[in-house]
């Protein structure tokens, strides 16, 4: 005669609901690098969106109010931040930069993503010689120089606005996302939900859509925070270079390339637009890392 299972008292219930894995929420929200980092992108955000508003707080509110008598002058009333070579309000300038730096990330990130997850998800379902195809075109991209092939293609472009240095960023910077991605796939479609749902007569997209690529990307979103902060340092560097945004778009990156001659006399030319492009590339990065742990169930 086989013995009853004993219930389990409520000591043992407690006990199993202490150490059963926490969820996303509670993971982040107990991290100060998850809060820090939010709250530092969301002030960054509101000088992207809102320039006009913010930069009459402490500045003359308008980046192209200059007057070369002030060129080079330290912090004034009404001026925190100094004027820049020509005489403009820095501070002014700063802010109004947020919005080219931060739209070249993120139209860059999302057009990176998208031929990723395309790429990734053909590689990942499919397999086969197609999966060899993809894979040999993801390394193609993957050996050639960043830098290099990103500043051959803007110099024979010509026009360098936030669109065209957007999409060339973009062409070198979705196959580390479609590795990823594929990788996270193949893990996926060899789940147990996923074959009965292919052997339930639910077509093989349809399938993708509503059951893999929903469980995929999860680990894909992390890396997309981490992404943003390279690509804005990317648009800044080659910028600093001479082939990034041109006048008269404003960015961080334009600002250091033009006061990287006068370090040495006025380094508050260079010192301001460097900190915000530090702050946000750091606040960025330290929010990819919080996802990244808090998507990883050995982190919970």
């Amino acid at each position: 005669m086989v013995d009853a299972i004993p219930p389990l008292d409520r000591d043992s219930l407690a006990e199993r609901a202490h150490i059963r894995p926490r969820g996303i929420w509670p993971t982040l929200r107990n991290k100060v690098t998850f809060w820090v980092a939010l709250v530092l992108l969301a002030v960054m955000l509101v000088l992207a969106v809102a320039p006009e508003w913010v930069g009459g707080w402490f500045g003359n509110g308008d980046p192209r109010l200059c007057d070369l008598s002030e060129s080079l002058g330290g912090a004034t009333e009404g001026h925190s931040f100094g004027f820049d070579v020509q005489g403009c309000d820095l501070y002014t300038n700063v802010i109004h930069g947020a919005r080219n730096s931060l739209l070249v990330g993120f139209i860059t990130t999302a057009l990176a993503l998208l031929v990723a997850v395309v790429v990734g998800t053909l590689a990942g379902i499919h397999g086969g010689w197609i999966d060899s195809v993809l894979s040999r075109l993801t390394d193609v991209f993957l050996g050639f120089p960043f830098i290099i092939g990103a500043i051959i293609l803007l110099i024979g472009l010509g026009e360098r606005s936030v669109l065209t240095v957007s999409l060339v960023l973009a062409i070198f910077s979705w196959p580390t996302m479609a590795r990823l991605v594929r990788s996270s796939v193949r893990s996926v479609r060899a789940a147990e939900f996923v074959q009965a749902s292919i052997a339930m007569g639910i077509g093989t997209w349809r399938t993708t859509v509503r059951h893999v690529l929903p469980n995929a990307l999860g680990p894909v979103l992390a890396i997309v925070a981490l992404s943003v902060g390279g690509i804005i340092v990317a648009e800044a560097g080659l910028t600093f270079l001479g082939v990034g945004l041109e006048a008269p778009a404003i960015s961080w990156g334009r600002q250091i390339a033009q006061g990287q001659a006068l370090i040495a006399n006025a380094p508050h030319v260079v010192l301001w637009p460097s900190l915000f492009l530090a702050v946000t590339a750091l606040s960025l990065i330290s929010l990819g890392d919080s996802l990244r742990d808090a998507l990883d169930p050995r982190q919970r």
